[in-house]
């Protein structure tokens, strides 16, 4: 049986110019510095994906925050700049065509995902009165020519996807917002079964999936950040 924990790139090597950090810090209240308190950086920056906020913890975070209208596009923005990271992953690795059959056809597949992914979350923040964020510019750094980098990067950001939406659940205000951020990480769950059947492991490896307030986007590319301004 397949246990093992999904490394992850720590938060300065893939957020380079901090467009993701500043959104998240923007939607919690919290400083880097208190986040970084909160939440344990472990050794290298890089987070255990295994690792799970306790429920006392997770209830006193949602009674300092708070939620509102408001916080809930800071979220959506937060949420829509991951999405922008994943949809232009999967396109650039359909234009590479590069990739064998069966990770080609998953690519394909995901990406048609993650564009209406970006596109549904931008429409909210427009519905709720707010302006979406812009998309980064992103160097993958040859992860989608390369059959195996591809599906052990794709691995991994299905999986911190997947955490970081469950990571806003508790501050989000509106019920509505609420529901298609879940009709979301739900799909985004899918991917990652699915790439983790390709890869030959276990499609659900525990019984809780992590929580992320600030994701450590992907697994390691040594040296390399795909947000580059």
């Amino acid at each position: 049986m397949d246990t093992q924990t999904t490394p992850l790139l720590d938060i300065e090597s893939v957020d380079v110019d901090g467009a993701i950090r500043e959104t998240a810090d923007a939607a919690s209240g919290t400083t880097r510095a208190q986040f970084l308190k909160r939440f344990a950086v472990g050794a290298g920056g890089a987070v255990a994906a295994s690792s799970l906020l306790a429920p006392a913890a997770s209830m006193a975070a949602t009674r300092e925050i708070g939620s509102s209208p408001t916080n809930d596009i800071k979220i959506l923005n937060y949420a829509l700049t991951l999405e922008y990271l994943e949809a232009a992953f999967y396109a650039e690795a359909v234009r590479k065509g590069a990739l064998n059959s069966t990770n080609a056809y998953f690519a394909k597949v995901v990406a048609g995902h993650e564009a209406a992914h970006v596109k549904a979350v931008a429409a909210t923040i427009r519905q709720l009165g707010g302006t979406p964020v812009k998309s980064p510019k992103f160097n993958f750094k040859g992860t989608t020519g390369s059959n195996n980098s591809f599906t052990a990067t794709a691995l991994a950001l299905e999986e911190t996807g997947v955490a970081a939406y469950l990571g806003q659940v508790a501050y989000i205000h509106s019920t509505a917002v609420t529901q298609a951020a879940g009709r979301i990480a739900t799909v985004e769950a899918r991917h990652a079964a699915w790439i983790r059947s390709i890869l030959g492991k276990l499609p659900a490896p525990g019984v809780l999936d992590g929580v992320r307030t600030i994701p450590s986007t992907l697994k390691i590319v040594k040296g390399t950040g795909f947000i580059v301004g």
